[in-house]
């Protein structure tokens, strides 16, 4: 999968993300698997045409690309990555989670498919009402490089959110010719 396709599908998946989230390039993008170069081939070619299902706004379809990559790869943490999104999309939380606990396990933690998965679980914790959680989530994904995970993080933080109010104000303030600040 190219990093167009990946940014296309973040955001179809993903709207409310910046297009072209940055990650540690040098951070292993996903574990390798020696003796399954070949099934890992067949599961980015799943995962491309997923893609483009998804780009289509099918996501019935996109599913069904992304389950057939976990299954040709089962220990490729990018076809987890990618079937949970799509199961988010369909209201499946449970199995979404599942799929980014999965895919931060066979990545050991480390490089873009943890990132993203990171970032994933982390904003359904936040939509879920566990802060904490998503807080320990967003960090790990800024420390492998998300730049989403760390504008996420300043959001999450009680006293920036109030510096931005204010700041907010004063700006709206002067916008509408109020000298008065």
């Amino acid at each position: 999968m190219t990093s167009h396709d990946k940014e296309i599908l973040n955001q179809i998946f993903n709207p409310g993300l910046p297009y072209g989230d940055e990650v540690d390039s040098d951070s292993g993008d996903n574990i390798p698997q020696a003796d399954d170069s070949e099934a890992v081939e067949q599961a980015k070619a799943f995962e491309i045409q997923g893609v483009r299902e998804a780009e289509s706004g099918n996501v019935d379809a996109a599913l069904g690309f992304f389950q057939k990559a976990v299954d040709s790869a089962p220990q490729w943490p990018s076809a987890y990555n990618n079937r949970a999104q799509a199961l988010r999309l369909k209201g499946d939380v449970p199995g979404a989670r599942a799929d980014l606990d999965r895919a931060i396990e066979l990545s050991h933690g480390r490089g873009t498919a943890a990132c993203q998965a990171y970032t994933q679980r982390g904003l359904i914790k936040k939509k879920e009402g566990d802060d904490g959680g998503a807080k320990e989530d967003l960090e790990k994904a800024a420390s492998l490089g998300g730049a989403f995970a760390k504008q996420m993080l300043v959001a999450l933080n009680p006293y920036a959110a109030l510096c931005n109010q204010m700041l907010t104000g004063v700006l709206d303030k002067l916008r509408a010719g109020d000298g008065q600040v």
